[in-house]
């Protein structure tokens, strides 16, 4: 690498022109809004762009690539250190700059997402008077991040992350390179394999992952001649781990609880074991997990195993009294017990079915039988007279009405013929015929 820099590797590689680019090539054909930018101001429409996708996919790659490239005024915020003022400043300066000099301005604004409500409008005159273009980076669903007045005078490009060709043609760039290693280093078959798999797409990490293991094996050579060789042990040796795409605040986050909740109810113990130790090695808080898990034994496994409520609580129990790494056994074993464990969501569909009748007025006063008549005066009222008390009744059941009148009929809890609610379900229809004096 250039000796007497300090830049990380994945900077002094950043491209300087579109063309250098590597991947998202579904982004950069010609004539796409991309290039457009990139050209001269006079061929260019001043169309504003969001750009979403993971990190380490070319967002701000993108944008400096455009400023290397375009005869515009470039200017680049940080939503995590800019303000309103800021903005507004941006925007007098852009609006000076087109009136005295007849010169455009591009404004990227990375992690436009970290912008409360009030900072993205104050970008809006400008975006929607031309005054500036605007590149906005996120990495989070600009449907949920982005206001919609600014999303709706911006075009939308997804960022998709990187092949293993594409990481493999960025770690052979560095390698050679003179802003990288410049031939110093050279990689055998094995390691470039484990940098391609440590990356999962992420240009960043892998040129983070490949620095670090450069920097140890050129400290393993010493002064020997030649390029120092890159192993797989060099790589173990320089990276702990593979540092997962998985920001607790982002879309990864609500992706990875997503793909764990519908692989446990879509009865796939190898996938939700997968996401439990995504979540795990990410520092996700097992208390978190755990909460997930009890609310998925209830809503997805339900009567069908009643159990299986009783295991996610165990395991909740489990993590807060031994803490982690070894709370990820107990949270093993709940989620590998749900996910083999019958499915039924009736007692959640029935619950939501009751709610939905009382928040739509639908429910009726109290039967009088069914009615309080301990206190002084009611069996004056008629409180509680007629009430069969159902333990004296043969089977435990007595015929008897306990909806409210306009309900008489409803039925909420349907038993799925799944597991132990298969039991339930023959149960309870001599139960409702019971009750109804059909038996």
């Amino acid at each position: 690498m250039a000796r007497g820099t300090t830049a990380p590797l994945a900077v002094r590689m950043r491209p300087t022109s579109l063309d250098e680019v590597v991947g998202q090539r579904h982004l950069l054909g010609p004539g796409s809004p991309l290039r457009r930018l990139a050209g001269s101001s006079s061929a260019a429409s001043g169309q504003s762009v969001i750009l979403w996708g993971p990190p380490g996919t070319g967002k701000t790659t993108l944008a400096q690539s455009i400023a290397h490239s375009s005869d515009r005024r470039f200017v680049e915020l940080s939503a995590v250190t800019a303000g309103v003022k800021d903005v507004r400043q941006v925007m007098e300066e852009s609006l000076a700059e087109r009136d005295l000099f007849a010169r455009s301005t591009v404004l990227f604004l990375d992690e436009i997402h970290r912008f409360t409500k009030a900072q993205q409008d104050a970008l809006l005159p400008g975006v929607e008077q031309g005054w500036v273009t605007l590149i906005a980076a996120t990495t989070e669903n600009p449907s949920f991040s982005v206001v919609s007045p600014l999303l709706s005078r911006s075009l939308l490009l997804t960022l998709e992350p990187l092949g293993d060709d594409d990481i493999a043609e960025l770690i052979a760039r560095a390698i050679a390179d003179p802003r990288g290693f410049d031939g110093r280093v050279e990689l055998d078959d094995d390691a470039r394999a484990q940098l391609i798999r440590l990356s999962s797409g992420d240009a960043r990490r892998a040129l983070t992952a490949l620095e670090a293991a450069g920097e140890h094996a050129l400290e393993a050579a010493g002064d020997a001649d030649g390029p120092a060789l890159i192993t797989a042990d060099a790589v173990a040796s320089a990276v702990d781990r593979a540092l997962l795409r998985y920001d607790r605040q982002g879309d990864e986050h609500y992706d990875v609880i997503s793909a764990f909740i519908k692989s446990v109810r879509g009865s796939d113990p190898d996938a939700a074991l997968h996401y439990l130790a995504r979540m795990i090695e990410a520092g996700e808080d097992p208390r978190f997990i755990a909460r997930r898990i009890i609310v998925l034994a209830s809503e997805d496994i339900g009567m069908a195993d009643p159990q299986g409520l009783v295991i996610a609580t165990a395991a909740a129990t489990a993590v807060q009294m031994i803490g982690m790494p070894e709370g990820r056994i107990p949270l093993a074993e709940a989620v590998v017990y749900l996910a083999t464990a019958p499915k039924s969501n009736r007692s959640y569909v029935g619950i939501d079915r009751a709610i939905a009748d009382v928040l739509g007025g639908d429910f009726g006063r109290v039967p009088n039988h069914l009615r309080d008549a301990h206190y002084a005066g009611a069996k004056r009222l008629g409180h509680g007279k007629g009430y069969r008390y159902a333990h004296d009744a043969p089977h435990g059941v007595a015929t008897q009405q306990h909806l409210p009148d306009p309900l008489i009929g409803r039925r909420y809890y349907e038993p799925s013929q799944h597991g132990f609610e298969r039991d339930i379900a023959a149960r309870l229809e001599r139960i409702r015929r019971i009750l109804a004096g059909d038996a």
